[in-house]
């Protein structure tokens, strides 16, 4: 063959390959777009608004993701149906199968309790709120699924009150853990306690005195959305009395200030996936701004992965590790009380109340069948029989295994040098005595 020939045939050769590029890309295109159009999208059932946001669980009560902004569900293996669709202030539906093209959500009306205002004790608003949270950690081989539901309260003194800080964050007055554990052959195991905390609820509060959009403040029904850099960062809408605000905290560094108490972790070596609020407020709005005692719910969503010994220093081999939180907080009770009732209420002990004989609020959902399986197992656990039947390490008898505290551990630690200064070979001693 001629070297014009080559030369032509390279050419060719060339132009093949660019169509077949071309083609490639063309039908991967195609084939994403068939997907988004018969992707499963999630609204509500009256506007047809898309719930961004909303949280889909599997089977087993783990959680797979949220929503698009636009409402689509994120991917849902095969194996995970029937899934469970949640959204604060909606009624959950349960999704047998990927086939259904709209999940229609219904929201909840629901009644606040009575919030008595008297001018000689409206100095703080304390709440009272019950919490479902389900967390999961997981590593290249194994999975920890949590269930906690726990009661905590809030202490909001209001403007003026300088000389009482109470607290925004909540303050756990109950709680009750249900783990269960897999491992990479599916093998599991339950338990209700476990060495290590990954869960992100405790670090959500409350908000007070939130500033309103103009547009919100004149209009029965309005929505407004807040950019960030790069993205929506917080979505206002009202309906009625009703006004409900998503904040994308990860869209803008400005954005932190509604999870102020994180500030710690976003500045270390995590990289956050998503930490989405979500509040709702019934009958909140006063002039320009919203009341925390209109609040009546906060849904969280968090995925995080953790990177060698920063995070809660859980991890001892230096495997990567990802953490997901989804927590709803429901308020039952609210109430003003004065500066020395909220003094009182700061220093009271709870562990002789009940809080299981509590009435639950009436917008918490039923429990899946998966987390109602995991408390009935754990709640068979023979605790006593457990120790009963555990030989006990010999070599430990007679030993105090309190732990120590920092100051307990340096004195120890100065103690131990003093005594082999003391008893190093003789000759310091010696010197020492004969001066």
């Amino acid at each position: 063959m001629e070297r014009g020939d080559c030369r032509i045939t390279l050419c060719r050769l060339k132009r093949l390959c660019v169509i077949l590029v071309i083609m490639t890309v063309g039908s991967w295109t195609s084939v994403e777009a068939l997907a988004g159009e018969t992707r499963t999208i999630v609204i509500d059932s009256i506007s047809g608004e898309p719930l961004g946001g909303a949280s889909v669980f599997d089977r087993k009560g783990g959680m797979l993701g949220t929503c698009s902004p636009k409402g689509a569900l994120p991917f849902v293996p095969a194996g995970a149906y029937p899934v469970t669709v949640r959204c604060l202030g909606y009624a959950e539906r349960v999704i047998d199968s990927g086939a259904e093209a709209e999940v229609r959500l219904k929201e909840l009306s629901r009644e606040l309790p009575e919030v008595v205002v008297d001018a000689r004790r409206n100095e703080v608003l304390h709440m009272l709120a019950y919490v479902r949270e389900y967390s999961t950690l997981s590593t290249y081989t194994d999975t920890v699924i949590l269930y906690r539901d726990k009661w905590v309260d809030f202490m909001l003194p209001q403007r003026g009150k300088k000389k009482f800080k109470g607290w925004r964050m909540p303050r756990v007055l109950s709680s009750k853990s249900y783990y269960r554990f897999t491992n990479g052959s599916g093998m599991d195991s339950v338990s209700d306690r476990f060495n290590q905390h990954f869960s992100w609820s405790d670090w959500v509060g409350v908000v007070d005195r939130v500033p309103v959009p103009p547009r919100l403040i004149d209009s029965c029904n309005a929505v407004d959305t807040v950019f960030g850099k790069y993205s929506p960062t917080e979505t206002w809408r009202k309906k009625g009395n009703d006004v409900s605000l998503d904040v994308n905290v990860l869209a803008d560094t400005v954005s932190r200030h509604w999870m102020p108490d994180m500030s710690l972790f976003f500045r270390n070596n995590i990289d956050f996936e998503c930490v989405k609020v979500r509040y709702r407020f019934t009958d909140a709005l006063v002039s320009d701004y919203l009341s925390a005692s209109g609040l009546t719910g906060i849904s969280v969503n968090i995925e995080s992965n953790g990177r060698g010994r920063d995070m809660f220093q859980f991890n001892r081999r230096d495997e990567p590790f990802f953490v997901s939180t989804y927590a709803e907080i429901y308020f039952a009770d609210k109430e003003y009380v004065s500066l020395k009732e909220a003094k009182e209420w700061e220093k009271f002990s709870f562990n002789q109340i009940d809080f299981g004989l509590l009435p639950l609020p009436d917008e918490v959902p039923e429990l899946q069948p998966d987390i109602a399986g995991l408390i009935a197992r754990v709640g068979n656990i023979d605790h006593d029989g457990l120790r009963i039947a555990t030989e006990p390490d010999r070599r430990l008898a007679g030993l105090d295994l309190t732990p120590l505290t920092l100051k307990q551990r340096i004195l120890k630690r100065l103690k131990g040098l003093a005594a082999r200064v003391g008893s190093g070979g003789g000759t310091y001693n010696n010197s020492y005595n004969s001066r």
